[in-house]
């Protein structure tokens, strides 16, 4: 378990999920209390406890486990935090709570994006969290942790069920899946590569973009992405991101028309694989297409879908 300590009072390290590097759990310490922001799956737990031994700090200064939003790769741990750390508060948007109680129709629908048999491998049993433990992040949530506040945002685009959080001390924002995600392993000469995210099955780009914008009228000095953690000087990248969002809006209607009433998730996913690669090597990125792919083969299957679903309710 590698920490990486941003000097801030942010911290960051890999949740263990999937791969090395795909998505990071944020931890926020102030005056000796500490926050969680997202999870990983039960198996990131030992990192969680790792992660707080190595600052010195044991279970009992967790003062709170925010959720970005309810999928999986960024809440399915939440319940084996709680019972672990005994003191916390789950922070999560009203549409996620019911889901954090019982985790029932969450794992159901789970399975019905990855299958069974790769939902139940990557995530385990998720453990239910008692309702008097959690709080309902609405807009202007304000969390204190120590002599900093953490402002929870309602930021649908990704998910209906999805915020960001302001830490006004770092001047930073955590902003889950909302502003894309930007693996290091496609950075070029220090600049980062931005790419939005449609994970099935609530993407909207109306509001995607609002909760970016939002989330710049902020002025924020860094971001603090899921996959995978701290990107400076947010603002231009704010505008790659969604340049590429729009293109691959664009990118879908024409699969969807050129799929002819088929399923045009297959259609989909090969423009987007396409887009990507193109985007990439505009970029300067130097790996391999089959390296890109591989890199991004979850996302590039789940955004086809995402994206999909969305064409799909537009039309009507």
């Amino acid at each position: 378990m590698h920490l990486i300590d941003y000097h801030n009072g942010i911290h960051a390290f890999d949740a263990g999920y999937v791969r090395h590097m795909l998505a990071a759990i944020h931890l926020v310490v102030d005056d000796g209390r500490a926050a969680f922001v997202d999870t990983g799956s039960n198996a990131s737990l030992p990192h969680a406890q790792a992660a707080l031994a190595a600052l010195g700090l044991t279970a009992d200064a967790v003062d709170y486990v925010i959720l970005t939003h309810i999928h999986l790769d960024h809440a399915g741990g939440a319940g084996a935090m709680m019972r672990t750390f005994p003191g916390a508060r789950l922070v999560v948007h009203p549409r996620g709570a019911r889901h954090m109680i019982d985790p029932a129709r969450l794992m159901a629908a789970t399975e019905e994006v990855y299958g069974r048999e790769t939902a139940r491998a990557l995530y385990g049993e998720l453990l239910p969290v008692a309702a008097e433990r959690i709080i309902e992040a609405t807009e202007g949530t304000t969390i204190k942790l120590g002599h900093r506040e953490l402002v929870c945002h309602d930021s649908p685009g990704h998910a209906k069920h999805h915020v960001f959080i302001h830490d006004r001390a770092a001047k930073g924002i955590f902003t889950g899946d909302t502003f894309g995600i930007s693996y290091r392993e496609l950075d070029v000469d220090g600049r980062a590569f931005v790419f939005p995210s449609a994970t099935p099955v609530q993407f909207d780009p109306v509001d995607m973009r609002d909760s970016v914008e939002r989330m710049m009228a902020l002025e924020p000095e860094a971001v603090y992405l899921t996959h995978f953690s701290r990107l400076g000087s947010p603002r231009p990248l704010a505008a790659q991101m969604l340049r590429r969002m729009d293109d691959c809006v664009k990118l879908t209607l024409a699969a969807v028309k050129a799929a002819a009433g088929a399923d045009p998730v297959p259609t989909i996913r090969t423009a987007l694989a396409g887009y990507l690669l193109e985007e990439a090597r505009a970029h300067g990125v130097a790996l391999a297409e089959e390296e890109i792919l591989e890199l991004w083969r979850l996302d590039l299957d789940l955004d086809a879908q995402g994206l999909a679903v969305w064409a799909t309710a537009a039309a009507k």
